[in-house]
């Protein structure tokens, strides 16, 4: 059975799409079951997964709104073990679709209701918003990822996310407890870079897992979406790809799984 995982940041550009499809691509190619479920209006995980997001009438819009099934709308990737569901800016008026249902905020967790048996991992990539898209998506998670860019306002509301990812544990019963905290965009070579993670450090303290993995500026991960791929397959060697595999192994051996299945 699947461990259902949001990746999740109010904050734009802190690379949380950029994870969603690269360490995805990369658990993938250590042979796990892996979905992507795209949640952002924007559709950018879609894109950058190779799929066309306005080519396909079943996405996660249609999934939501009752009209299709969520493992009708699933869709395979040229990474075997790699599926995803799309997303496009139709999803932007489902809010207030939603808002109008009773359950709105668990609407998700009962439309994956028996597919989490097909996959090892779910990704969620969460909108850059603390609405209703991203409650569901909080109530249908197992866990958390947040990505934290290593820049200046890094940490600015971040208070405001957690005392959500709190209230949807307290208030709906849903407890989706923090995975880890990934730093993004870091180079280690500047002092902003270490002060950030020293901040980081600090702002959580020993409550929080911190991975030891970072991401680091790479022009390949940012190249790859217009390509259509996950870094790992435009430019394995890469220092991006090599972080984000990195990366799955770390996640892999926090469960007690082995990297090399």
């Amino acid at each position: 059975m699947a461990e259902i995982i949001a990746i999740l940041n109010q904050k734009g550009g802190c690379g949380k799409t950029t994870t969603a499809v690269n360490l995805s691509a990369a658990l993938a190619t250590m042979g796990r079951r892996v979905l992507v479920i795209d949640m952002d209006p924007q559709g950018n995980a879609t894109t950058g997964l190779g799929i066309e997001k306005n080519a396909h009438d079943s996405t996660i819009y249609s999934v939501l709104t009752g009209q299709d099934h969520l493992k009708d709308a699933i869709l395979g990737t040229e990474i075997p073990g790699l599926d995803m569901i799309p997303s496009n800016i139709s999803l932007s008026g489902a809010e207030i679709e939603l808002s109008k249902e009773v359950g709105y905020h668990a609407i998700l967790d009962m439309a994956m209701d028996g597919v989490s048996y097909n996959y090892d991992y779910i990704f969620i990539d969460v909108p850059p918003s603390l609405g209703i898209l991203t409650i569901n998506c909080l109530v249908a998670a197992d866990s958390v990822i947040i990505p934290i860019q290593a820049e200046f306002y890094a940490l600015e509301g971040m208070a405001d996310l957690l005392e959500a990812i709190q209230l949807v544990e307290t208030r709906l019963k849903s407890p989706a407890p923090i995975k880890g905290i990934l730093l993004t965009l870091y180079d280690s070579r500047t002092r902003l870079g270490r002060d950030v993670y020293e901040n980081v450090k600090e702002y959580f303290g020993q409550t929080e897992n911190i991975f030891k993995t970072t991401i680091p500026r790479n022009v390949r991960l940012a190249e790859a979406p217009s390509h259509g791929k996950p870094c790992i397959t435009y430019d394995e060697e890469s220092r991006g790809s090599l972080a984000y595999m990195e990366l799955a192994k770390e996640i892999i051996n926090l469960e007690g799984g082995e990297d090399n299945k």
